[in-house]
């Protein structure tokens, strides 16, 4: 799954850690979430899209290969 999570930390002015500390989660896991290499559950991807102020399905972007 691709993601924007990058982008709103950008323009919200969040660091990784700063990120990770409001959302109650480690560095590495915004690392890994950043690089696709980790989908959030479902509440912690609600919680990232009310941090920035949007919804899931614009943070988030299901790609066809990702439905199985």
């Amino acid at each position: 799954m691709k993601n924007k999570v990058p982008e709103y930390r950008g323009k919200y002015g969040f660091s990784q850690d700063k990120l990770a500390e409001t959302l109650g989660v480690s560095r590495q896991t915004i690392i890994s979430i950043e690089k696709g290499k980790y989908n959030p559950s479902l509440p912690l991807a609600i919680h990232i899209a009310k941090v920035f102020q949007t919804s899931v399905e614009n943070l988030f972007i299901l790609e066809d290969h990702d439905i199985k």
